[in-house]
């Protein structure tokens, strides 16, 4: 900080004075009849004026970074405005898409998890749903749309050298506590604090997707050509973690899997003991073989 102790001074209402103390933020004068306390720098070019030039050059230095950190700390806190009023917005869209929300009966997605993220979807608990790759949007984040917090991501890979009907089950998340798919800007989709579940290679290869699943335009085929993520049935999912429950052998891991069902199928309204079998492409070509 510069030294102005004794430093002449001229004010356009007090006339001249001299500086007899002064800090970061304050600069008190003496004027002729009496002393004046100012506020500094900002006193300083429009009502007060130094004698000394080369001081008065060096004190307009330290007046142009002080208006620098202004204007800074002026745009900071009109952005955190911006971002208050933003979140102020998104909350009320929450809470409105949570009260007139209606289920969909398929509000569940399944991910093809290709070889790095086999390991980085679990690691992470959080999966893409990719960009658009067509039209005027090309490019902008696909937004899974329905999904709410009643949904689940299943987590499958197909094994190099082996043919689609073996695609596995490696895992199983309910999204997070506060996840809407129709908010959803950047196309992550998270996974719940609690309910989460990751599959042993063992419990992975007695969990056979295409036991589970369905293609409802082509039921008898065990296809998948394109695509990330496809949506799914509700009720295919429930089955999905009814299996796991009795895969799973570790006692906690199989007081999560409890619990994880009875919270997945009170959140899209099924009665567990109403769930019938599961009865995928695979099962129904058998039958029908």
């Amino acid at each position: 900080m510069m030294n102005l102790i004794n430093k002449k001074v001229t004010h356009k209402v007090f006339g001249t004075g001299s500086i007899v103390k002064h800090n970061e933020s304050s600069i008190e004068i003496n004027f002729a009849t009496e002393n004046k306390l100012f506020v500094y720098p900002d006193v300083f070019g429009k009502h007060l004026k130094l004698h000394d030039i080369d001081d008065a050059k060096s004190l307009e230095g330290i007046i142009e970074e002080k208006e620098i950190e202004r204007q800074a700390d002026q745009w900071e806190k009109e952005e955190e405005k911006k971002r208050q009023r933003k979140n102020l917005l998104l909350r009320w869209e929450h809470e409105k898409l949570m009260k007139h929300h209606k289920l969909h009966p398929e509000s569940q997605m399944v991910f093809w998890c290709d070889p790095e993220e086999q390991t980085s979807s679990i690691a992470e608990w959080k999966v893409s749903s990719g960009v658009i790759k067509n039209g005027n949007n090309k490019g902008k984040p696909n937004k899974p749309t329905r999904l709410h917090q009643n949904s689940a991501i299943l987590l499958t890979a197909r094994d190099a050298g082996v043919s689609e009907k073996d695609r596995r089950i490696l895992g199983v998340y309910m999204v997070h506590e506060d996840f809407i798919g129709k908010l959803c800007e950047d196309g992550e989709i998270p996974a719940h604090s609690k309910y989460r579940i990751a599959l042993t290679k063992e419990e992975s290869d007695q969990l056979v997707f295409w036991e589970y699943y369905v293609n409802k335009k082509s039921p008898e085929k065990v296809s998948w050509n394109s695509g990330k993520y496809r949506y799914f049935d509700n009720l295919w999912m429930a089955q999905i973690l009814r299996t796991i429950i009795s895969l799973k052998t570790d006692p906690q891991e199989k007081e999560l899997a409890q619990q994880f069902f009875k919270h997945y199928c009170k959140m899209n309204q099924i009665t567990a003991s109403e769930l019938p079998e599961h009865n995928g492409t695979l099962l129904r070509n058998e039958t029908l073989s």
